[in-house]
């Protein structure tokens, strides 16, 4: 472990790498609640829902919406593999409005409107924690 007491995390997508630094917290959105990774966290590996993947540096919080994957802790290093990863400030706002007010047809309706929610309430974290 080095001597800073950080975490390294790295979020990675199909097409890139989305987030790769030194933090003092992360928070991991698991399917089954949140996971809150500090130094010195026992290893694990656990599987991912959609929702807020939040970094923690010093005053600075920044937050990504994720959308599923797997995660893995170890030795101060969470590394996140995810079909989708979008910084707050990136999210489409109009484009997850318009999702909740006309969701596809099919299967994937419910889905759809959850995941838009889902972005939006990360976007709003984001405005509000910026203000």
């Amino acid at each position: 472990m080095n001597g800073t007491k950080s975490v390294q995390v790295v979020v990675v997508t199909p097409e890139r790498t989305v987030l790769d630094a030194a933090v003092d917290f992360v928070s991991l959105p698991m399917y089954d609640g949140e996971l809150g990774v500090l130094p010195g966290r026992a290893p694990l590996i656990g599987r991912l829902g959609a929702g807020e993947l939040r970094t923690r540096k010093g005053t600075v919080t920044e937050r990504f919406f994720i959308d599923g994957g797997f995660a893995q802790v170890r030795a101060d290093v969470v590394t996140v593999l995810t079909a989708r990863a979008i910084k707050a400030e990136e999210i489409d706002q109009q484009a997850a409005n318009n999702v909740l007010q006309n969701p596809p047809p099919g299967e994937g309706r419910q889905k759809a409107q959850d995941r838009a929610r889902i972005q939006l309430r990360v976007a709003r974290k984001a405005a509000e924690s910026a203000v």
